[in-house]
């Protein structure tokens, strides 16, 4: 689909997961047959975008050609450090005082004041090292207000946007994406966007991933169908914001953030091929496999995109979900089984109930289960689990999901002093009570 050449607005996506593109909001604005020509059409400049070293493998290259109104040099000038507290980065362990422990919150009320996508970030958890690519961090958003003359660009990682409230749209340099509760979205690192709201106020997670890019998790010996399908990732169409007022253009570089100010917008791509680029993906459209028989699978069934470390299998970042499916199992403990775990688990609700905490964990509500403490269902859901007939059973209106880190997840001040802690969360297994009976005999 393509744009109004008067306005440079566009909608429409094209579909595929690390597909190369090519879309152009005005038509003949894309070369044919090289990528940077002596003139390009419309007075554009051509320009690449590296998401990976130049000589990195072919299946593992990426980047886009651009063609824009302005060279993004032009989309800088003396850069300030100005502060943004909310939004932190590792390695990042300040000394709060609270202990080690399972965490569980309530949902992060929305401002009052008028606040945007970007100042209405807070940080959670932090994990390893920003300055060695690795790791992550765990963010909540709030806000009520647009970004209209502010822009972003995060040089330190990608960004996964989830949102749990409100419909967003997120402008890029590619082009707009609209989001709601359910779809979740990919800005790359190093791409600029800005954050618009399409209701009255909005609040979900972000993931800030340092390392090595989302991508789709190998199914092996389940084949090439079901868990998340490539042609169910969305990316938009070309398009660009023709604006010649005062803009402002913050950039996130190794933790620090730096403001510059321009006369003019910097989404101003008005063609662009290549497959470094933005995406969003509807969590509903994710095909769950699972037990037919007996037992629950290990939670990595679910995982929708992975983010990979030089160790293969052990994940930088796994992002999986807990959807809507059928319970079937025969003689089965049908919700997650209690367990201890090297990976670090941070958990939110989207919307509904989550099965192994049916009370208390809300919608917007988080929990953060680290490196080898233990967890698993709460009384009530062990016992309804242990008691409940056997008969297929349809898990409905339910979303919830983990971002799941090789590295342990170090709490931020505003977690462990401002956000709203349930201080009574570690109390959901006190009533698991001792049924051991060493009779012969007695099952």
């Amino acid at each position: 689909m393509q744009s109004n050449p008067l306005t440079g607005t566009a909608s429409g996506y094209m579909p595929g997961f690390g597909n190369d593109f090519e879309t152009e909001a005005l038509p003949g604005a894309l070369p044919q047959g090289q990528n940077s020509p002596q003139k390009c059409a419309y007075g554009l400049y051509a320009e690449q975008l590296s998401g990976s070293p130049f000589t990195a493998p072919r299946g593992e290259n990426e980047r886009s050609w651009l063609y824009r109104i302005r060279p993004s040099v032009k989309h800088t000038s003396r850069f300030a450090r100005i502060s943004v507290d909310g939004w932190k980065t590792a390695p990042h362990q300040p000394d709060h005082g609270l202990p080690l422990g399972q965490y569980r919150w309530n949902p992060v009320p929305v401002p009052g004041a008028p606040t945007d996508f970007v100042h209405g970030i807070r940080t959670m958890t932090t994990a390893g090292d920003v300055n060695t690519q690795a790791g992550m961090a765990v963010h909540v958003y709030a806000c009520n207000a647009d970004m209209t003359d502010d822009y972003m660009m995060n040089a330190d990682a990608e960004l996964m946007v989830v949102p749990q409230l409100g419909r967003i749209e997120i402008f890029t340099e590619l082009g707009r994406m609209t989001l709601m509760p359910r779809e979740i979205a990919i800005v790359p690192r190093g791409m600029i966007f800005k954050v618009t709201l399409l209701d009255k106020e909005a609040r979900g997670y972000i993931c800030e991933n340092y390392g090595a890019k989302f991508t789709l998790p190998g199914r092996g010996p389940i084949g090439a169908n079901c868990l998340a399908n490539p042609r169910d990732f969305k990316t938009p169409v070309a398009a660009y914001e023709e604006k010649e007022t005062p803009c402002r253009l913050i950039v996130k570089w190794c933790g620090s953030f730096n403001v510059t100010e321009i006369p003019h917008s910097p989404l101003d791509v008005v063609a662009w091929h290549g497959n470094y680029a933005p995406f969003k993906y509807d969590l509903t459209t994710f095909s769950p496999v699972g037990a037919i028989l007996f037992d629950h699978p290990d939670p990595s069934i679910f995982t929708v995109l992975t983010a990979p470390s030089e160790t293969p299998g052990t994940a930088n970042i796994d992002f999986v979900i807990f959807p809507e499916r059928w319970m079937v199992a025969e003689h089965s403990f049908r919700p997650p089984w209690y367990h201890r775990n090297i990976m670090s688990e941070f958990m939110g609700n989207i919307y509904g109930a989550y099965d192994a905490k049916p009370e208390g964990f809300v919608p917007g509500g988080m929990s953060l289960h680290n490196c080898m403490l233990p967890h698993g269902p709460d009384t009530q859901a062990f016992e309804g689990a242990s008691n409940a007939e056997l008969k297929p059973h349809k898990l409905a209106d339910t979303m919830a999901f983990m971002f799941e880190t090789r590295f342990p997840q170090h709490l931020t001040e505003y977690a462990a002093k401002e956000a709203p802690i349930q201080d009574d969360y570690i109390g959901c297994w006190t009533g698991l009570e001792k049924k051991f009976d060493g009779t012969p005999g007695i099952k």
